[in-house]
């Protein structure tokens, strides 16, 4: 006993992982600096105003490349970037395999003709041929068959910002996703589709409110209903498993009755073997629910006093909310960094074609990879300052006796203090998922790359590794979850948190499975619960207005977002659920309810220990400490 580490919540506080801090404020002065290069020495005009097959940026005047023809131009009045055959897309390089130049307009209509072309440049200015054909050759010069657009040319509008002539009708692009290809290739279908999602985006809105406060409401109710939920859902399952058993073994017994062919005998052989399997899923499944029904009451104790959390720390509702819009910031951050990076160090080189092509040399692909893994390691760092900040606030509230001394706001003192002493503990977990999951993504992006190739013991092995890859990345990510928790009780490293994390958790085996399966299974039905109230209403709605002809979009992009409002508000709740049950863990094993050694947990959870311990003593295995009377901690009667 006297080896044993003690546990002195909230008491000391210093700084972790320092190294790990440095190393990750290095690595993201490494991240400043490609974005300054790549600004700096970035061809943004190449980026923003787009180029020809000759090298030539549009829009402007141009330096001549050496051994092409057609480069060096002035295309002051010509702005936009026009493919002669924008349908012919390369899968394997990610490219529009086609001539592009440099035009003053995009087709608004179709054109079918060379003389519909030559007619398009005589009346707007806008020459849609090669730059060595003059409008008056197009109907006589035999080049034009090669020179001139692949015919029907197909109706296009530049794309805002970046001066591209795209295909208003974009079946023509239905080889990136081929499984829509009958569904978006009749154009009046995806009109009326777009024409529904326009006409009822105020219903959307509402909708997409409904579910934000749905979300909102459930979280109070499930603090009242929880005991209820539970044991419901246990008797549903329990009657739903003894239910398919006894018509399996009544429909074996109907049928054992008339056996007139081979193939009723063949059906009631498998009718005995699906009863046979039933019946031994239903018996084990009653052991499990037998040995697992005291867990189950934690569960819900656990549920009702994370209402409760809520209800003091109103402000980790919004948390979703801020670390949304921050991961926001950065991807958008990441997307231009990258565009321009994607225009960094590329030099003009002929090809074998007699075009132009940009092609990056030297250390610069280094950067590629270095910017990916930042995009990786900076977002799971900021879903690991949540955690942290989650984390840091439930600690703060479960080991206050008295809840009426609480911080004024137990969120921003957990932010102070992730940013004073712990950023270094967040760099170091984060930097474990980011080694996990590259792998996995580079094992991913060779199997998308060799689908179709590769044999079938290949595929199954790959399939495999992806596999256990996405198993082991989310047992860490529920490791370092603990392992936070663990930090902010203790101020301890990473290594000594996540040790003894696993440590309790490995103690508590059957009281985790408990809370990870009723518990996540109650937020999942709670998820479905939003999804089809908010896809409820929103059919009452459509069908209400009778303007609209198809709401399959509207009601899709209804559900989806339903669906994300309810997994981010109920995965914090599942997140507040886990700190709690870490916290009560390591409450009960290092206190007693002696004097000096009282417990901080709330009255609720002091109900289950005080019931758990009665049934302990009723059955002869109580006594001494074990059978002293409990006592609450300060403050719990106040809730």
């Amino acid at each position: 006993k006297n080896s044993k580490r003690e546990w002195k919540p909230l008491e000391d506080h210093s700084c972790t992982d320092v190294p790990w801090l440095l190393l990750f404020v290095l690595f993201c002065i490494g991240m400043g600096f490609i974005c300054g290069f790549s600004i700096a020495t970035g061809a943004a005009a190449r980026l923003l105003s787009g180029y020809d097959s000759y090298g030539n940026i549009c829009g402007q005047k141009n330096v001549k490349v050496e051994g092409i023809v057609n480069s060096g131009l002035d295309l002051t009045h010509r702005k936009y970037v026009f493919f002669l055959d924008p349908c012919n897309i390369d899968l394997v390089h990610q490219k529009i395999k086609s001539i592009a130049l440099c035009v003053s307009a995009c087709p608004r209509k179709e054109l079918k003709t060379l003389a519909d072309i030559q007619n398009f440049a005589e009346t707007n200015g806008s020459t849609l041929c090669s730059y060595e054909l003059q409008p008056s050759e197009y109907t006589t010069d035999p080049r034009a068959a090669k020179l001139c657009p692949k015919f029907p040319v197909p109706e296009s509008a530049p794309i805002p910002f970046f001066h591209r002539c795209a295909p208003v009708n974009i079946s023509c692009y239905a080889k990136f996703a081929e499984a829509l290809i009958t569904f978006v290739s009749d154009s009046s279908v995806l009109h009326r589709l777009i024409s529904g999602v326009m006409t009822s985006k105020e219903i959307i809105m509402g909708l997409c409110l409904l579910s934000l406060v749905l979300s909102m409401i459930l979280m109070i109710i499930i603090r009242y209903i929880s005991r209820v939920l539970v044991w419901i859902l246990t008797i549903l399952v329990i009657l739903g498993s003894l239910g398919g058993t006894g018509v399996l073994w009544w429909l074996y017994a109907k049928q054992r009755m008339s056996l007139e062919t081979q193939v009723a005998k063949d059906n009631l052989q498998a009718l005995l073997i699906y009863a046979i399997a039933a019946t031994v899923f239903t018996v084990i499944l009653f052991l499990i629910m037998l040995i697992m029904r005291k867990r189950v009451a934690l569960t819900i104790a656990l549920f009702h006093v994370a209402g409760k959390v809520f209800i003091h720390l109103p402000l980790l509702v919004f948390q979703p909310f801020w670390t949304f819009f921050v991961l926001i910031l950065f991807w958008t951050y990441w997307i231009a960094v990258l565009l321009f990076l994607g225009t960094t160090g590329k030099h003009p080189v002929p090809n074998e074609e007699g075009f132009v092509e940009f092609r990056m040399a030297g250390p610069l692909k280094y950067m590629w990879w270095y910017h990916v893994v930042g995009l990786i390691w900076i977002s799971e760092f900021i879903l690991a300052c949540q955690q942290m900040t989650v984390a840091g606030a439930v600690v703060t509230y479960y080991f206050t006796r008295e809840k009426r001394n609480l911080p004024f706001t137990p969120i921003l003192a957990s932010v102070n203090r992730l940013v004073c002493y712990h950023l270094g503990t967040v760099a170091k977990g984060s930097f474990i998922i980011t080694l996990v999951k590259i792998p996995r993504m580079i094992l991913m992006y060779i199997h998308t790359q060799l689908k179709g190739k590769e044999n079938a013991c290949a595929r199954c092995m790959l399939k495999a590794c992806i596999c256990c890859l996405w198993c082991l990345e989310k047992c860490l990510t529920y490791l370092n979850q603990n392992a936070y928790t663990a930090t902010a009780i203790n101020s301890t490293n990473f290594c000594t948190s996540a040790k003894d994390a696993f440590v309790i958790l490995v103690e508590n085996a059957l009281r985790v499975a408990a809370i990870n399966t009723v518990g996540d299974f109650m937020l999942f039905l709670g998820k479905v619960l939003i999804v089809c109230s908010t896809g409820l209403a929103g059919i009452m709605l459509l069908n209400y207005q009778r303007d609209y002809t198809i709401w399959v979009l509207p009601l899709i992009i209804v559900c989806l977002f339903a669906f994300l409002v309810a997994h981010c508000f109920l995965s914090i709740y599942e997140m507040v659920v886990d700190v709690l049950f870490l916290c009560f863990a390591i409450d009960t094993k290092y206190n007693d309810g002696s004097p000096g050694r009282e417990f901080y947990m709330d009255k609720v959870l002091m109900e289950f220990v005080e019931n758990s311990r009665k049934s302990m003593k009723e059955a002869g295995r109580g006594g001494g400490a074990e059978g002293r009377e409990l006592k609450p901690m300060v403050g719990a009667d106040e809730e």
